[in-house]
């Protein structure tokens, strides 16, 4: 989905065409302002260990804003997923907002920043701002809760459906006294 304000450029490069979307930001680069945009970059060929699929398109909403010279990007990311649990393994979907704030500069003076993200041409590449914000934002790890109780770690049943029936192990160092307990 593109709105006004955006322009899809095709770069060749070793014979492979990579498509790029850039945001205008002529009217904000010598005034102060605002460009504004909202846009869904394509994710369909990005993959994380604990996500099954997409099910929505990840959407962007933000907008560049021009405060005494200096540039800053913000932006709010959305995405829906189908994601499998890290510790029971149940499939559980998952809305996912990833808040983005980056600055902008056309004259970089350390080019290996990471926190600044190059003008060109009075545009800013929004895929390199937003999909790197996206990957830095998503989880390490996917819970269906925040207290799964994950496997048993004997026969594998889900313990957040309930206790399974397998005897806990006795420490051999403590089975005399269970002996005794027993008595």
């Amino acid at each position: 989905m593109t709105k006004p304000g955006l322009s899809s450029i095709i770069i060749g490069h070793h014979g492979i065409g990579v498509i790029i979307m850039l945001l205008d930001l002529k009217k904000i680069i010598a005034v102060p302002g605002r460009v504004s945009f909202e846009y869904e970059p394509d994710i369909s060929d990005m993959s994380f260990s604990s996500v099954v699929k997409w099910l929505s398109p990840l959407h962007a909403v933000g907008e560049v804003v021009n405060t005494a010279g200096a540039l800053t990007l913000t932006a709010s990311l959305s995405v829906k997923m189908l994601c499998l649990c890290d510790r029971c393994g149940t499939e559980f979907e998952k809305d996912k907002l990833i808040p983005v704030e980056a600055k902008l500069a056309g004259d970089l003076e350390d080019p290996d920043n990471p926190d600044i993200f190059p003008i060109a041409d009075d545009a800013v590449d929004l895929d390199e701002v937003l999909i790197t914000a996206f990957v830095l934002g998503m989880d390490t790890k996917f819970l269906c809760s925040e207290d799964c109780p994950g496997l048993c770690p004997k026969c594998g049943k889900p313990l957040k459906d309930g206790p399974c029936s397998c005897k806990k192990d006795i420490d051999p160092r403590l089975a005399v006294l269970g002996q005794l307990l027993e008595k």
